[in-house]
């Protein structure tokens, strides 16, 4: 698991406010502290009764695979509220940390406006493309993972040799530190063998975070590519043939 990141995006993250990415931290903490899932609210009972309301709950706002592919009018904006509902501690809690490493730089690369709309369109369209895949599934899918997973893909592009504190299991959890461009590869692998095995159904949307990581690094490959530079006959330097 990415722990931290290197002291330079960590300058980075104390010179260069990140409104977008702590108010994405804000509103999923609130929310998930207001609703069902958090059991903070008394409103929604104890016991049985809880949990019925956070089946409800997560059927209301969360993708509905069947329900979205079959043009369910009520789940036409399910993959944008899916993003900010998350089903337990453990699963907001690892989502905000991994949004909260990664997402202050790529928002000050891209501009405030801009990572807003990158963050929600590969979020939707991850969500989207994980309904596609399980068109006939009934269980629901809550959280931001498909979006963050596309910050990963961003990141990587963008800034390939930060260093990050990483735990591996294998290496018994030493903690060592990898440029991104090894850290963030093999995440996404891990991901990509642990979709490939999911084959009883959807549990945890390892697909959705391979499809946010790829349009991720595809929208910054794609928007931050460095053109060719062309050296013109006139501004050649002197002595030296244009090519």
């Amino acid at each position: 698991m990415i722990r931290q990141w290197s002291a330079k995006a960590g300058r980075a993250l104390r010179e260069h406010p990140a409104p977008v990415t702590y108010g994405l931290i804000g509103a999923c903490c609130v929310i998930f502290l207001i609703g069902p899932a958090s059991g903070m609210n008394a409103g929604y009972g104890t016991g049985d009764e809880l949990l019925a309301a956070q089946r409800a709950y997560f059927r209301r706002w969360g993708v509905v695979p069947a329900e979205l592919i079959g043009a369910d009018p009520r789940a036409a904006l399910t993959p944008l509220t899916a993003l900010f509902i998350h089903g337990s501690w453990l699963h907001l809690l690892g989502n905000m940390l991994f949004l909260y490493v990664f997402g202050a730089m790529a928002e000050e690369r891209m501009g405030h406006i801009e990572f807003a709309l990158f963050y929600t369109g590969c979020g939707c369209l991850a969500l989207l493309g994980y309904a596609v895949a399980n068109a006939d599934s009934s269980q629901t899918l809550v959280g931001a993972s498909g979006a963050i997973s596309a910050v990963l893909g961003a990141f990587l592009y963008l800034f390939p040799r930060a260093r990050v504190t990483s735990l591996f299991p294998f290496l018994f959890f030493l903690p060592l530190r990898f440029p991104a461009w090894v850290t963030l590869p093999f995440w996404v692998a891990l991901q990509w063998v642990a979709a490939g095995q999911a084959t009883r159904g959807p549990g945890v949307a390892y697909l959705a975070h391979v499809v946010g990581f790829g349009l991720g690094f595809a929208y910054a490959w794609v928007r931050y590519m460095r053109p060719t530079r062309v050296t013109s006959p006139a501004s050649a330097p002197e002595g030296e043939n244009p090519p």
